[in-house]
């Protein structure tokens, strides 16, 4: 009779490897998945696939130790990890301002000189100059400036509540001094 060997071990996923600090686990993780990786990639974002395949297997280093065998092959997890980086790097792409032209090559329109306009922009210019002057102040950096309100605390000195506070109650002032609502006394 012989003596019954045992059975080797069932292989330790890849993927528990790479997320013990294995050597060489990850390059066994790039050779095994890399193609798959790359082909999603190529689909996603054909001008910018090397470095989407990059951010991938970062991406897949750092999660390595979330994946789970019940809940799937590590195939479908690294082609899962895949896909939500390739569309995490679209909507960033998206959310960015595309190529900006210089101002000189921009066409404006030109101001529009109807007595209806030219009436409300005095209402609006009358109703900026009744308000206080910190609010004005305030107003015209956020508005004509494109100052942040952060920008704005550190560029007068004012603690950023009061910086809101100022551009919240200056624009109602003005909006009801354009609708022609009067102030509440208290």
């Amino acid at each position: 009779m012989q003596p019954q060997l045992d059975e080797p071990p069932a292989a330790t996923p890849l993927l528990a490897r790479v997320a013990a600090g294995e050597s060489g686990a990850v390059r066994a993780c790039l050779d095994a998945f890399g193609g798959l990786v790359w082909s999603i990639a190529r689909r996603f974002e054909p001008d910018d696939a090397e470095d989407a395949v990059q951010e991938i297997f970062l991406d897949l280093w750092r999660s390595a130790g979330s994946y789970d065998a019940a809940l799937g092959s590590e195939a479908t997890f690294i082609a899962t990890i895949a896909r939500r980086r390739l569309i995490d790097r679209q909507r960033t792409r998206r959310r960015r301002p595309s190529a900006t032209q210089p101002i000189g090559e921009l066409e404006l329109e030109a101001p529009t000189t109807s007595p209806d306009a030219s009436a409300e922009a005095a209402r609006a210019a009358n109703a900026l100059a009744q308000l206080r002057p910190e609010q004005r102040r305030v107003l015209v950096l956020a508005t004509a400036h494109g100052m942040s309100h952060g920008e704005i605390a550190a560029h007068t000195g004012m603690p950023l509540g009061t910086v809101k506070a100022h551009v919240r109650r200056g624009l109602i002032s003005i909006r009801n001094a354009l609708l022609g609502v009067q102030p509440e006394t208290p």
